[in-house]
Parts: C-alpha cells; structure tokens; sequence
C-alpha cells in the first residue's frame, strides 16, 4: 500500500501539472506520514542528498555554457564546422551535426545546444533551400551529443545518484559513444540530403580551415581545460567547473568580445534559474529515493525483469525499452536521479560496469529529449524553426533510428564506452 502511496501521489502531481520536483516532494511526504516515519528523517535525505562536494561543478558548467552561448562561441564552432565538411552534398546538415558534436563537448546542454546552434544553422538552412522540418530534425537530434560528450553536468548527477561513480571515468567513457551518436547521425543526414536533393557547399580552401581552427580554438580550450583538469587529477571536478566558467568569461570578453552586460546578466539569470531547478531534484529524490529503498524497489523490479526472462540480451533491452519510455514522459535530471537506484543494481548484476550504464542511461534519456510529449529539445527547435512539431515528428524517424543504432552498439559492445576508461587504470 505504501508504494501505490508513493508513487500515486507523484503520478498524480504530474498530471495536475505540478513542476517534477515538487510532484517528488509531495509523494516523498506523503510516504513518510503513511509509514509514521519521522519528518526530520525526511530532512535529513533532502540535506545530505545536496551536501555533496562534486554537485558544486554543476552550477559552475551550467554558467560557463551559458555564457558560451551568449558570447559569440557557438558561431565560431559553425564556420570551423562549416569550413572542415561543408562541402559534401547536403552539407550543411552534416555541419549541423559536427557542430553539435564541438559545442555539446563545451556546452554539456542539449537544450543548450538546440537554442544556440538552432538559431544560427536553422535560419541559414532555410535561406540555403533546406526544408524547415529537416533543419530542426538534424539540429535537435544531434543535440544529444550535449549530454553524452564531456563535460556533462548530468553525468555528475548519474555519479552522485550511483553512490560514488568516477566522475572523471564518467566523462571520458562519453567520449566515443558520442562520437560515434554523432557519426551516425551525420550518415543519416547526409542520405537524406542525398535523397531531397539538397546543394552542396564550396571548399573554402585549407588555409581558411585553418583560420576557421585557429579562430575557434579559445572556445575548444574550454573542453580541454575542463576535462584535462579532471583526467590529469590536477583539478578535482568542482575545480574544473570554476576553472571553465572563469575561462568563458575571459574568452568571451577579451578574446571575442563579444559578451555584453546584458548577455552576462542573462547568463547569470538563467544559469541561477537552471541550478535551483536541478539542486531542488537533487534534494527531493533523495528522500524519494530512501523510500524506494525501504519499499526494495530494486529487488522487486529485478525479479521482475529477470522473470520475464534470464537472457541478458533480452534484460538489457528491456531495460533500454523502459527508459527510453520513461525519457518520452519525464525530466531528464529527476529520471537519472530516481532511476539510477533502480536500474543500476539489475545492469551490474548482468555484469555491466556502472560507468557503461551511466553512458547507456545519458544515451536513453538524451533521446527522450527529442521525443513528444515532453521533449525540450524538440519544442524549442520547432520554435526556433517555426515548424509544427507534428509535422516535424513525420520525418524525424530516420534519425531517431541512428541514435538507437548507436545506442545499441554501446549497450552490447562494452568497449565502445570502456575502452578510454580503461586506460586510466
């Protein structure tokens, strides 16, 4: 009774449209009094769930790629990306994608990445003669590339709500994958492009490549300093995330100059806006998570899982099935927080490595950004775009098809996301 309880109250906060965090809060209270469990037990999860060092980078990422994307960086990252493969047929959607790929590695926010790189490529795409509905499609999928590629501020959410996971394996373990998300979306760009019959670009010659490189490499550094600092254990993470975001002022001011007061404080306000959001989950899931705990929810879903079958191949895709679901229809940030306690014993118990399910799970939930009814990536590209999202959603499935393509290499094949953490051992 007190998990129908729990999770009726949470279910039922979501659909009278209360924000996920407070939706968590209300079921977490409200199994606390069902159980007659004290209230400051409850307290005491919300405090200890937020006094974790590491949690301190996240604000500290979330203002560095703000401001990155008020400063002028992301520009920088297209015509570097533009001038390196915008000559291939249909190219410009293959810009996209690399696009994603350099700025997802800096920004660590799909969302983010959608809003910059969307406003800069999708106008362009449309002036250039690309439909609208394939300018939002490749923009918002390879946006994924946000919350897979170094740094990601929800891998440390993964690391926290694991229970101690390498933050640092966590982000290097994102590396390939990422790359090799992003390859298969460039692929599936390219035949599309192929197939409507979209113009090619000029090669704008070696040297200006190299001017292209040079110009955008203040930008690149952030992605280096960040996880070279926590790889070389110089920085600790919550060091890096300081360091970074110091780095990004200093670039966008002195080095583009092109940050502005009112860009700063616009930074400032939506980096303090996202930060309370994400700590507010934080503090919530952990009492939530106690009482998934105390119910044993994780051994009731594993027997369950392992029930239905005791074929890894088939546990593992179950398992992929579920949180690819759940990604449709929830937060990223709560989802990571109330499922890693949950999954993460069954993919162990089937030999997974934690660091490989944390990719897994980016991989999984990054799609669900993408996804109706409540994907954020996909909302604002069609905004930014000015494409209905059903018409978008009727030629999205080629690419959704590519992340799943990839994600499947990652779930099956564990070097792809084990073999760069290996080599810190």
């Amino acid at each position: 009774m007190g998990l129908i309880i729990l999770f009726g109250l949470f279910a039922g906060g979501l659909i009278c449209g209360m924000p996920v965090a407070f939706a968590i809060g209300l079921a977490a209270v409200g199994g606390f009094v069902y159980e007659g469990l004290p209230l400051f037990i409850g307290f005491q999860r919300v405090l200890s769930g937020i006094s974790v060092f590491s949690l301190l980078a996240i604000p500290f990422f979330i203002f560095a790629g703000e401001l990155m994307m008020h400063g002028g960086i992301a520009g920088r990252l297209v015509r570097l990306a533009s001038s390196a493969v915008g000559a291939m047929k249909g190219g410009l959607g293959v810009v996209n994608v690399a696009s994603s790929m350099l700025f997802g590695g800096i920004s660590g926010s799909a969302v983010a990445d959608t809003s910059a790189l969307g406003s800069i490529l999708i106008p362009v795409m449309k002036e250039k003669g690309y439909d609208p509905d394939y300018a939002v499609n490749v923009t918002v999928t390879s946006s994924v590339a946000g919350v897979v590629i170094p740094p990601s501020h929800n891998m440390i959410l993964f690391a926290v709500a694991a229970g101690g996971v390498s933050v640092s394996k966590l982000f290097i373990a994102g590396v390939i994958p990422g790359i090799l998300m992003c390859l298969c979306l460039g692929i599936v760009a390219y035949a599309v492009a192929v197939r409507r019959g979209y113009p090619a670009e000029t090669f704008p010659g070696w040297k200006a490549l190299g001017v292209s490189f040079i110009v955008a490499l203040p930008g690149l550094m952030t992605a280096i300093i960040v996880v070279g600092g926590v790889l070389s254990g110089v920085m600790t993470v919550t060091e890096s995330g300081a360091f970074g975001a110091i780095w990004a002022i200093l670039v966008t001011t002195f080095v583009y100059r092109e940050l502005t007061w009112e860009g700063f404080k616009t930074a400032v306000v939506s980096s303090v806006r996202t930060t309370a959001l994400v700590m507010l989950l934080v503090a919530t899931a952990s009492a939530f998570s106690y009482l998934l705990t105390l119910y044993r929810v994780p051994d009731l879903l594993a027997n369950a899982v392992t029930g239905i079958s005791d074929n890894p191949i088939v546990i593992l895709l179950l398992l992929n099935l579920i949180l690819l679901v759940l990604g449709m229809i929830m937060d990223m940030a709560a989802l990571i927080l109330i499922c890693t306690p949950i999954f993460l014993p069954v993919a162990v118990g089937l030999g997974m490595d934690p660091v490989q399910f944390g990719v897994v799970m980016m991989m999984n939930l990054g799609l669900g950004l993408c996804t109706p009814p409540v994907g954020a990536c996909l909302f604002v590209g069609c905004v930014v775009g000015g494409v209905r999202i059903e018409h978008a959603v009727k030629t999205i499935l080629p690419f959704y098809a590519a992340i799943l393509v990839a994600l499947l290499l990652v779930t099956y094949v564990p070097a792809f996301s084990m073999f760069l953490p290996s080599l810190m051992e």
